[in-house]
């Protein structure tokens, strides 16, 4: 009698264990994509610069970014149709286009960024030249993209890129020994003098409109449906979670270090080189393992976005299996490396066009989401509750200020 229940608790604990990862990996690639080079030196800097005082704006992005990224897991549970395809029925075909090719211009813009990183992590890491490290992780992305179960590989790779980045983030974050005090005061809303355009930019990598809306493709992708609601709803706060977290680790670790120095960093790299005169050369590689993830982790994750929402705004389909779509990925993939190579960086023109584009098109994108979470004859009992529209029409509020605040300095500076 013991033997058969000690066997029937294990085989509950081991079906429990396979529904538990039977719930993981849209928000998981959501969050790992949106940790790149940038906003990892991003939260290096408001560290450097402020210390833990705006603790509480990572707070703010992560909690709007969960609520968009948790109405987009919803419409890809309870629609038929791609995300795009919905609002193709909605509001026409002037719509669809504009959705994806906003959502190509967004994250082809990064790209350069995202391979440059990657470069920068394994050159540090082995010697060997930041151009060459490019073209071969450039290379592996393509090779990984053409593969048969790209989804499922695609799934697993960001995951294990996500521990990789918080393990290392967090090994980081415990060598320096941060001021819990500080960190307890840097969550009352403060705004230093000087702090509101780094505030802004923190919002503006954190709170992604485009990485939350391709959720609903992930989900779609996984094959979850309404049935799986309560768990992916679940998955998809734990995952952006996570991506708060790791941002809020590296700001700790910049104000530990570089600030009571009067330091500055310019890039993520940097950030990694300050660690090593106080603990010697092992925090400078495990900082850079890190970085590495986060790079390349966005390097694949920013271009997958990129070309499905492309090909599918021009009707060439939506599948992480169809031809069309992996090489439009594709081409965003050699887009960004192809520039990372000849500039050394994304170039000014690029970087403006790209926030040109973000002033009308990412608010677009929340109303469409918004839209389509309110709509009953789509979501059915998924439909948006009190809460959601709450934080959604915060969250619009919050991109229309960002969108303006983008058009004063492109058009009117």
């Amino acid at each position: 009698m013991e033997k058969n229940a000690l066997s029937s608790e294990v085989g509950a604990d081991v079906k429990r264990k396979g529904s538990l990862l039977k719930y993981i990996g849209p928000a998981f690639i959501t969050s790992a994509l949106m940790l790149g080079p940038g906003s990892l030196t991003l939260s290096s800097k408001i560290g450097a610069v402020y210390g833990s005082q705006l603790v509480w704006s990572i707070i703010a992005a992560i909690v709007l970014m969960m609520s968009y990224t948790e109405m987009s897991t919803r419409i890809g549970l309870a629609g038929k149709d791609s995300f795009i395809g919905i609002m193709l029925s909605k509001w026409g075909r002037v719509a669809a286009v504009l959705i994806g090719l906003g959502a190509f211009a967004v994250t082809a813009s990064f790209q350069a960024g995202n391979a440059i990183g990657t470069g920068i992590a394994l050159n540090a890491l082995t010697g060997v030249n930041e151009n060459v490290w490019i073209v071969v992780m450039t290379a592996c992305a393509i090779i990984l993209l053409f593969a048969k179960h790209f989804y499922s590989i695609l799934e697993k790779l960001m995951l294990g890129l996500v521990l990789l980045m918080l393990g290392a983030f967090l090994i980081t974050f415990i060598a320096v020994k941060p001021s819990i005090g500080e960190i307890a005061k840097g969550l009352i809303p403060t705004v230093p003098d000087g702090s509101m355009g780094l505030i802004i930019a923190l919002f503006a990598t954190s709170f992604s409109i485009v990485g939350a809306v391709y959720q609903s493709y992930l989900v779609q992708e996984k094959g979850w449906g309404i049935s799986d609601a309560k768990y992916s709803v679940r998955e998809s706060y734990v995952g952006i979670f996570i991506l708060g977290l790791i941002s809020f680790l590296v700001m700790m670790v910049a104000a530990t270090i570089l600030k009571p120095q009067g330091l500055m960093v310019n890039d993520a790299n940097e950030m990694g080189q300050s660690l090593e005169p106080i603990f010697g050369s092992w925090a400078m590689i495990v900082f850079m393992i890190g970085l590495l993830g986060a790079s390349y982790s966005s390097l694949i994750g920013n271009a997958t976005i990129g070309g499905s929402m492309l090909a599918d705004g021009l009707g060439f389909g939506r599948k992480l299996s169809s031809m069309k779509v992996k090489l439009s990925i594709m081409a965003v993939i050699l887009f960004g490396s192809i520039i990372a190579m000849i500039f050394g960086s994304a170039p000014v023109n690029l970087i403006v066009f790209a926030q040109a584009i973000t002033i009308f098109v990412v608010p677009f994108i929340a109303i469409c989401i918004l839209v389509v979470a309110n709509d009953s004859k789509i979501m059915g009992p998924l439909k948006n509750k009190l809460t959601s529209n709450a934080l959604g029409i915060i969250g619009l509020l919050v991109l229309l200020y960002l969108a303006f605040n983008n058009f004063k300095n492109i058009f009117l500076s």
